[in-house]
């Protein structure tokens, strides 16, 4: 764990649920996101990997996994209070992630990212030679 005065989480109360939109706020890839639509995407996260102050229960770092546990898992919204970075969090939920017990037989993990982080995830052997797949989206109204 980056510093002694966190701790890790799997779950989150409503004062952190209540947090992570905030942090969602600050960041292009989340920034509109409800608070309604968040409930219910944590209802349906397979794994949620999180830091909080020991102290205050604060949310200091967040991300969330989507997996069938055989062949895919998805990585999701890590994300880590822009108070609290450069100390190591972002590594330690990566770590934590991987190191995931439900994840040890899933053949491909995956996350999207800007190219700027390309450097920070391949130290864990994330890669961009996916065999020539291309993402693909389909954007609903709501």
């Amino acid at each position: 764990m980056a510093e002694a005065s966190l701790l890790r989480i799997r779950a989150l109360g409503e004062a952190q649920v209540r947090e992570l939109h905030a942090l969602y706020q600050g960041e292009w890839w989340t920034a509109g996101r409800e608070l309604p639509d968040i409930r219910r995407m944590l209802a349906h996260t397979d794994l949620l990997f999180g830091y909080q102050d020991r102290t205050s229960g604060r949310l200091l770092a967040f991300a969330r996994v989507l997996t069938d546990r055989a062949y895919k898992a998805l990585v999701f919204d890590l994300i880590v209070a822009p108070d609290h970075r450069g100390r190591g969090l972002g590594k330690s939920l990566v770590e934590d992630v991987l190191a995931h017990p439900e994840l040890a037989f899933v053949r491909h993990i995956e996350l999207y990212c800007k190219p700027e982080l390309l450097p920070f995830y391949a130290r864990w052997g994330f890669t961009t030679d996916v065999g020539g797949i291309v993402l693909l989206r389909k954007s609903s109204g709501g």
